[in-house]
């Protein structure tokens, strides 16, 4: 396992938070209160006549200054066309990002509401609706600086990692190392079965969670993963159950998606590669993240050899999703 040392977040202390908010212009009340989050650090602080806002100091060393900007400008782009995303405030500086010493920072508007229940068919319709527009921004340019979605040399890659650091335990490494070849050979089956896929800038990571529903109207938080890739990664992520189930929810989906947008079905087959992906980058995350003092407290089960063997029980369950045919679509080819 990898060694652990001292972490950035560490020195991050209220004096030094309510220090750069002053520094950016707010005139700050002194109230500060932490809020869930993991890979960067989230403070609702508040202001002195005014509403608190929300403080995100992004993780130093995980995304470079242009790379948060590109964020932030494809965040006000759906803004200004009318798409409902929490964006990013200009602050009294006169910027949307403000720097404390090795940490950038950006504030947020506060805002309320509850992730969709995505078993209303009317809601699947409606986020369907909104991330054609999404995307319909979305492929008017380019990113420059933020990552683009490479399926098979990223599990590649986080497989490497995780053996190279030791992270899976000896007597289940033989277990694991059989089967990510085959994970592999049948992600890249499937990508094939896709064909040619047109890439544009995407959300990343659109589960329930980073959407947030109150009195009838959605709004799109947290675009910190924001990303090139394929339509179908901003949409697989709010489907669940079984194969039935989510082919009618993705059908609700792609009804109100295709008002705006037309959608590649047979993207379809990438469905179940990106799960996979997301799995093994998930079990990386966590072990890049170990260093952090709030992951072992967190993630206690990460270390323990029992994560293991249930992920190796579920990457199996995943190589037979992969070997069985892609969900059913209503108009698939």
């Amino acid at each position: 396992m990898t060694e652990t040392s001292s972490h950035p977040y560490d020195a991050l202390k209220p004096d030094k938070i309510l220090d750069a908010m002053e520094g950016a212009g707010f005139i700050v009340n002194g109230r500060l209160f932490a809020l869930n989050s993991y890979e960067n650090r989230v403070y609702q602080i508040g202001i002195e006549d005014k509403s608190p806002v929300i403080t995100k100091f992004y993780r130093p060393g995980r995304w470079s200054e242009a790379q948060i900007r590109e964020e932030h400008e494809f965040t006000a782009q759906l803004l200004a066309a009318d798409i409902p995303v929490v964006a990013p405030l200009v602050m009294p500086s006169g910027d949307t990002l403000g720097r404390c010493d090795d940490f950038l920072f950006a504030v947020f508007p506060q805002r309320g509401g509850q992730a969709p229940d995505t078993s209303v068919t009317d809601t699947l319709y409606r986020l369907g609706q909104w991330l054609g527009q999404l995307h319909n921004v979305g492929d008017t340019a380019s990113f420059a600086h933020r990552p683009v979605m490479d399926v098979l040399s990223g599990i590649e890659d986080n497989n490497r990692f995780l053996i190279e650091n030791r992270w899976v335990p000896d007597d289940l490494r033989p277990a694991w190392e059989s089967l990510i070849p085959d994970l592999v050979d049948q992600c890249a089956r499937r990508i094939d079965e896709a064909g040619e896929v047109h890439s544009l800038r995407l959300h990343g990571d659109c589960h329930g969670g980073n959407i947030l529903c109150r009195e009838e109207q959605m709004l799109f938080v947290d675009l910190d993963d924001c990303r090139t890739g394929p339509a179908i990664q901003d949409l697989w992520l709010l489907l669940n159950g079984d194969d039935i189930e989510r082919g009618q929810q993705f059908g609700e989906l792609l009804e109100g998606y295709e008002m705006f947008r037309d959608f590649n079905r047979r993207e379809r087959h990438l469905i179940e590669p990106l799960r996979c992906f997301r799995q093994i980058s998930h079990c990386t995350w966590l072990a890049r993240r170990w260093d952090d003092p709030a992951f072992p407290r967190f993630f206690p089960w990460f270390a323990q050899p029992r994560f293991w063997s249930d992920q190796i029980l579920s990457l199996r369950e995943q190589l037979a999703a992969l070997q069985t045919p892609s969900i059913n679509l209503p108009g698939q080819y």
